[in-house]
């Protein structure tokens, strides 16, 4: 990155920064206002950012993004609170998560006819994960019943990684299509990908909390540099695990759940600087999205990318979910609530830079054309319709009695820790 893009970005980011509570207010959320700037100042804008959309800058800055994410969307998420109310996101990520992929895998077939198999799952799973920083809103009303919020909450903070070992999967079937020759080399791989990811991430994240531990009680280091024990926890394992095989983004999502498992009580207290550092990295990325991806992908595409793109953000999240909350008595105000925010972010760029870059698909250019149409549409949608929508339920649920109240919708949930203000929302 060139010091005149470089002034350009972090020219953005200040702008955001001194007028972050103004815009609050407003319906330009965060994530609107990043994109927006690249596609400004992008290659197809005023080309003040212009970056190949497969450098190493655009790929360095998404990995960094999503490794300490995932650490720290893991790290949050109370296990022993979801045992304890566990229905709306073991539906959504048990239920719906598997038929969303299922559907979106179908519809590709469907809508692009030359797609393989695999490469239909690669943009199903991709398009697969939800971003509930993009309309953030949503999780953090608390007029909201909590089962909901929370159920979004778990689903955005969990579907990401649970994603990253089924695309290293749905990967491994288009290169076999591709090339049957090397189905034994494809399974290995992908079998050390998830194997030494998970392996190195449960080992630095069990580390770094006993390490933690061990300096908490016999007061051995300054306040504010254990707070650099989750940052660098999460880039040992991403660290390890890469060079040997494994896949960094698994070891980082499994050192986090490790890690937050064993400081449960103190994760809140050491994850300021993580949090901070996601959300800046995190804007960033959008700016550099929008920038080096979205507009030169935007400029070619295509009537079949836009169809699939809406279809993906309504009738493929939106039946799962709804199938997925059979049983449970949700109201179809509840279950359409749920099936609209299912937001495509950080996580579906981060899969679409990695694939472009790391695998030789016949039809990538596709793939990534529908996925950035895809989080585009959604960066604007979900955030212009976070605010009025929320309220609309929020309206809906509060008009019955207290005694009186959907049974299904007003079953409580325990509190699930919510990213900090600097994540895009």
């Amino acid at each position: 990155m060139s010091a005149w893009m470089l002034a350009t970005v972090a020219g953005v980011v200040l702008v955001y920064a001194l007028l972050s509570r103004r815009l609050d207010r407003t319906p330009v959320t965060a994530a609107i206002f990043f994109l927006s700037a690249g596609l400004l100042f992008g290659s197809k804008g005023l080309g003040w950012i212009d970056t190949a959309p497969h450098g190493e800058t655009v790929r360095v800055l998404a990995e960094l993004t999503l490794t300490l994410v995932l650490f720290a969307d893991a790290s949050r998420i109370a296990l022993t609170a979801l045992r304890r109310e566990y229905v709306v996101p073991a539906r959504l990520l048990g239920i719906g998560l598997p038929l969303t992929i299922v559907a979106g895998c179908v519809v590709a077939l469907g809508v692009f006819g030359p797609l393989s198999f695999g490469e239909a799952l690669v943009l199903a799973i991709i398009l697969a994960p939800t971003d509930a920083a993009l309309g953030q809103s949503v999780v953090t009303d608390e007029r909201i019943p909590s089962r909901i919020r929370q159920g979004l909450n778990v689903e955005s903070g969990l579907n990401d990684g649970i994603c990253v070992p089924l695309l290293f999967i749905a990967i491994t079937v288009a290169d076999v299509e591709t090339n049957p020759a090397s189905a034994h080399e494809a399974v290995v791989l992908v079998v050390e990908a998830i194997g030494y990811g998970v392996l190195f991430g449960v080992v630095c994240g069990v580390a770094g909390a006993l390490l933690l531990r061990l300096v908490h009680a016999r007061n051995l280091a300054a306040s504010t540099w254990v707070e650099v024990v989750p940052v660098a926890t999460a880039a040992l394992a991403y660290g390890l695990a890469d060079p040997l095989g494994g896949s960094g983004f698994i070891a980082a999502f499994a050192a986090g759940l490790a890690f937050g498992a064993l400081r449960r009580k103190e994760t809140e207290e050491v994850s300021y600087l993580l949090e901070e550092l996601g959300g800046l990295a995190n804007a960033v990325t959008f700016v550099v999205f929008g920038a080096a991806i979205a507009g030169p992908a935007l400029a070619n595409m295509t009537w079949k990318v836009a169809a699939y793109g809406l279809l993906s953000l309504t009738v493929i999240r939106m039946l799962p979910v709804a199938v997925a909350l059979i049983g449970t008595r949700a109201r179809r105000e509840t279950v359409g609530f749920l099936g609209w925010f299912g937001p495509r972010g950080l996580a579906s760029i981060v899969f679409a830079v990695y694939v472009a870059d790391e695998t030789n698909l016949p039809h990538i250019e596709t793939i990534v054309s529908t996925v950035v149409f895809t989080i585009v549409v959604s960066v604007y949608a979900h955030g212009i319709t976070a605010r009025p929508l929320t309220a609309r339920y929020a309206d809906w649920f509060h008009a019955h009695p207290d005694d009186e109240r959907p049974p299904m919708e007003r079953g409580s949930a325990p509190a699930q820790r919510w990213r900090l203000r600097s994540s895009p929302s």
